[in-house]
């Protein structure tokens, strides 16, 4: 846990881990047991129904509440409440591992020399094991990096990414993510992205085809378990490659919904409820 007590040496950047979350309770402690090593914790609370902002405080975290109105808009606020201009991004179902802390950390103590931002791995586990093949590995993501000269731009809210204006390096070192609860979890969340990132392709001009209903899920597989060697993570390789194709199919139909002027989701009418 940061100590405020225990001020950042004077020669080296302070820096402050930013972390979005909704509902967290059971996994926002161990993500923030591994960011000990920042100099502040900020956290962007969604209105949690949960203990999420009881957890985050007693870890020693800054708990801020603001609706959510999109993974990107969250992210970018959350970072410019922190204290300090160098940031490290995490969610609330990702750790840091002790190569990365290592590497980060080294980077710190020499005042980040090398670039204005840092892309590492990120690991996912899925269904008990840790996938290292595939299309889910080793999704390298910039998550480090100085707000001066970068941030979380654009106007995409889904599948949001950091751009930074400067040189970008690599650290050695995983983010691990435990992005799923359970398999019904899983398939929600892949069904209310592939609506999100339709919307989005949607509104910029984008439409469907048979084509790519038919060659883009297939590509996706064949892509994630056979040339990037998913079927070496067993069970759980078969499962992501699966879900990761059946994403891209849902996507393509959502898409081709919505430009045929079709509902995507069931009309809500007023003084009704939604189910």
């Amino acid at each position: 846990m940061p100590n405020p007590a225990s001020p950042a040496p004077a020669q080296r950047p302070r820096l402050s881990a930013c972390i979005i979350a909704f509902n967290e309770a059971d996994r926002i402690g161990d993500c923030l047991a591994s960011l000990a090593f920042c100099d502040e914790i900020v956290v962007v609370d969604s209105f949690s129904t949960d203990a999420t902002v009881a957890v985050a405080k007693a870890a020693g975290a800054r708990v801020l509440q603001r609706a959510f109105d999109g993974f990107r808009s969250q992210k970018a606020f959350c970072v410019e409440q922190a204290n300090h201009d160098w940031v490290l991004c995490l969610d609330a179902d990702e750790r840091v591992d002790a190569t990365l802390r290592a590497a980060i950390e080294a980077e710190r103590d020499a005042g980040f020399p090398r670039a204005k931002g840092y892309r590492f791995a990120r690991c996912s586990e899925y269904f008990g094991r840790f996938l290292r093949h595939g299309t889910a590995y080793p999704d390298r993501v910039l998550r480090l990096f100085d707000r001066r000269h970068g941030g979380w731009r654009g106007d995409r809210e889904i599948h949001e990414a950091v751009s930074v204006d400067g040189s970008i390096a690599l650290l050695q070192g995983d983010l691990l993510h435990h992005p799923y609860r359970s398999f019904l979890q899983l398939l929600d969340k892949k069904q209310k992205y592939a609506r999100m990132m339709a919307e989005h392709e949607f509104s910029r001009g984008k439409r469907a085809s048979l084509g790519k209903l038919i060659i883009s899920p297939t590509w996706r597989f064949f892509r994630s378990y056979v040339f990037k060697r998913g079927f070496l993570d067993g069970w759980p390789g078969l499962i992501e490659a699966f879900v990761s194709a059946n994403y891209v199919r849902q996507k393509t139909i959502m898409l081709w919904l919505l430009q045929n002027g079709q509902p995507v989701a069931t009309p809500v009418f007023p003084g009704e409820r939604q189910p």
